[in-house]
């Protein structure tokens, strides 16, 4: 009769760790990052305990997402872009946002809370083409031009949301015809594809010891570059180039998962996305800008060039025509199912 009581005091005890260990999943890109220090005092507030399942480059993010709708992996998921969404919605993958988590901000996204935006684009490495003595392309068409052979490496859209958002600025600005055209004169004149952003990045491009001059990224990167630098360079080594066709604004923002253990803690982690602390931490955290008004930029964004001008679908275009859009840039640059 002595360990009733114990027994009673060791219930009661793994009923408290229980009560305390509610787990919010969080399913995002590898580019996802958040001050730890930020992250913790979340945990704090919340008593939760955060777990971050980073899947890839958000294209295989959103795939992972789908094939695990019918036992959701995550309560939450931050990286879902314009171009994506909208996939993301069709599977019914996604659960309805309450509309005061969205409201304000620079930029906005149908279906999730924006949470930043930035612009995919062209980037160069500047010391070879001094090496070189290439005078630099001045539209996407002189890409395929003999002089600009082997020089230019891309994400697959199939697989990478900046591939996919490259390949939509190209078809928004020359049309599907015209854009599957150039796509077919680029493979002849030696593209290079890679799965995602940091192979492209950081395996192909000769500014990372690749061979590729010419690479698929933000127009933050140059920023980036003399941010992580160690002698801090006056010039960033990299530059955008931006040519009619090649730029896309990039939302992107964080949405409920339907089926998602905890919607509510959910809810309170993508308020957290939108609040100055972590507003202030992006830019040089995700080199992305931020989505809500009046949070200061760091003084490196100055080699950040902030396109004048973009040339991005809307999301319903995007929606309704990306399956179709990868199918045949698959079928033109891989020459699959033909």
């Amino acid at each position: 009769m002595k360990l009733f009581p114990k027994l009673v005091v060791v219930a009661l005890s793994l009923a408290g760790l229980s009560a305390q260990a509610a787990e919010l999943r969080v399913l995002a890109h590898s580019s996802f990052s958040v001050d730890k220090p930020l992250l913790a005092a979340f945990e704090k507030q919340t008593g939760a305990k955060v777990s971050i399942i980073k899947a890839g480059d958000a294209g295989e993010m959103v795939n992972k997402l789908i094939l695990t709708k019918g036992s959701p992996i995550a309560d939450v998921v931050f990286g879902l872009d314009n171009s994506l969404i909208g996939k993301a919605e069709q599977a019914g993958a996604l659960a309805p946002l309450p509309a005061e988590l969205a409201r304000g901000g620079k930029v906005s996204l149908p279906g999730a809370a924006a949470v930043d935006y930035g612009y995919v684009t062209l980037n160069y490495d500047k010391a070879w083409f001094a090496k070189n003595k290439l005078p630099l392309p001045k539209t996407l068409n002189d890409l395929t031009q003999p002089a600009y052979k082997n020089l230019l490496v891309v994400e697959n859209p199939a697989t990478s949301s900046p591939g996919l958002a490259f390949l939509s600025a190209t078809i928004h600005a020359l049309g599907e015809d015209k854009a599957f055209a150039l796509w077919g004169k680029l493979r002849d004149n030696g593209l290079k594809v890679s799965k995602g952003w940091t192979e492209a990045y950081y395996t192909d491009f000769s500014k990372n010891g690749g061979s590729r001059p010419i690479v698929v990224s933000y127009a933050t990167s140059p920023a980036a570059e003399v941010f992580y630098s160690k002698d801090k360079p006056a010039d960033a080594p990299t530059a955008n180039l931006l040519l009619p066709g090649s730029v896309f604004r990039q939302v992107e923002g964080a949405a409920l998962v339907k089926g998602g253990k905890e919607p509510k803690l959910a809810q309170q982690f993508i308020a957290f996305l939108r609040s100055d602390a972590v507003q202030k931490d992006i830019p040089t955290r995700m080199w992305m800008y931020p989505a809500m008004d009046n949070i200061p930029l760091d003084p490196v964004y100055k080699h950040a060039e902030q396109p004048a001008a973009h040339d991005t679908p809307d999301s319903a275009t995007l929606a309704a025509k990306q399956r179709a859009w990868v199918g045949r840039w698959t079928r033109v640059v891989l020459k699959s199912g033909q």
